[in-house]
């Protein structure tokens, strides 16, 4: 759940920490912990694209990392309907449109909106 009080501007938000979703953030962190070793929030987003990408792990170069991350962005924010999935390319790659713009996020804003998109997609697989 996300709580957002309106400043005196209406693009600025200010998040309440959820801690209800940082204990279930973490019950992801530690089932994946057995197989993958200690994890960062970006390490979990590279997971979910090499998952997404769906060819298995290999070697990536660094371009492709980043790709990973953003496949991995675009398939956790598609249920908020911010991305849609529009095909693969020829060799075999997710492709996404941006459906609406993400509103203007903090920092925090945006690590809690991700790990809340990383809780549902582990809780839905």
């Amino acid at each position: 759940m996300v709580i957002f009080i309106v400043a005196d501007k209406p693009t600025r938000y200010i998040c309440a920490m959820d801690y209800a979703l940082e204990i279930e953030f973490q019950k992801v962190v530690k089932q994946l912990e057995p197989d993958f070793g200690p994890l960062e929030l970006d390490s979990i987003l590279f997971l979910i694209g090499v998952q997404e990408l769906g060819m298995g792990y290999q070697k990536f170069k660094k371009d492709d990392k980043v790709n990973l991350i953003h496949i991995a962005i675009c398939t956790l924010l598609e249920p908020h309907g911010y991305y849609t999935f529009i095909g693969r390319d020829k060799d075999g790659w997710p492709h996404f449109e941006v459906v609406k713009s993400l509103p203007p996020l903090e920092d925090k804003q945006q690590e809690h909106l991700i790990k809340e998109a990383i809780v549902e997609y582990f809780v839905k697989d």
